[in-house]
């Protein structure tokens, strides 16, 4: 899946797209494979290289990496390093970074591609709608159908995409805003703050991603403890101790 790099921050015309996909990985052989398959469609316009970045995984998700084909890195101490360790080794002149969980939309190489190619993108970065997997005729779905209309809300008021939608960015503008932190939580929201609101624009596509924390924590008390835990973080509590508080 990793194929050669060419520089090319601002592609154009018939000039194809140089994309890192970093993806960090804890125990994710259950997700990890569809994710993988969903990269790997068809990627006219697009130098693809994926590189997973995992945390010490104790389950077949190395395996289904090298499988795959895609590069694979190492870190610990959480998503922050992970995610931090992906982008120093990425090969590409654009980042797409996803979680292990979360799978791109069908005709992502041509929303990215689109969004990569426009000239005041080259310091801006994009994010895709979220969606839950619930199939319609589950019990839980119209709990997930709020939770999807909250997020739209947070990130268009509030400026404040989650990593579980997807961060596409040139290098140029990770570099610029000091990359991600090696931090064990909120190291989404740390970059997307420093990259700014009037920076982030979503992109007109829908990830799905994986609903089992919140059938496991509640689809009401999961997003109120996320949202505890973004005020804490807002009054200065430390994400080290945000990390032991969110278990």
């Amino acid at each position: 899946m990793t194929r050669p790099m060419t520089p090319n921050p601002t592609p154009s015309g018939g000039e194809p797209l140089s994309l890192s996909v970093v993806i960090p990985t804890l125990n994710a052989a259950g997700t990890l494979p569809a994710t993988l398959a969903a990269l790997a469609t068809s990627t006219p316009g697009i130098e693809l290289d994926v590189v997973v970045v995992d945390g010490g995984s104790t389950d077949e998700t190395l395996d289904v990496a090298q499988r795959c084909g895609v590069r694979i890195a190492h870190a610990d101490g959480g998503r922050g390093p992970q995610l931090a360790e992906g982008a120093r080794v990425a090969l590409g002149a654009w980042f797409l970074f996803l979680h292990a969980d979360t799978r791109p939309p069908e005709g992502w190489p041509a929303v990215v591609r689109a969004f990569a190619a426009a000239p005041a993108n080259a310091m801006r970065a994009g994010y895709f709608r979220l969606a839950l997997d619930v199939p319609t005729t589950d019990p839980a779905r119209p709990a997930a159908r709020r939770i999807e209309r909250l997020t739209a809300w947070r990130c268009r008021r509030m400026g404040l995409p989650y990593g579980d939608q997807g961060l596409l960015l040139s290098r140029a503008l990770y570099e610029a805003v000091g990359g991600f932190e090696s931090v064990p939580l909120m190291e989404d929201v740390r970059l997307v703050r420093r990259i700014g609101k009037a920076r982030l624009s979503e992109m007109p596509a829908v990830a799905v991603t994986g609903a089992a924390r919140y059938r496991r924590d509640g689809f009401w008390r999961r997003p109120l403890k996320n949202l505890s835990l973004l005020g804490l973080h807002s009054l200065g509590v430390s994400p080290h101790l945000l990390a032991k508080l969110y278990g």
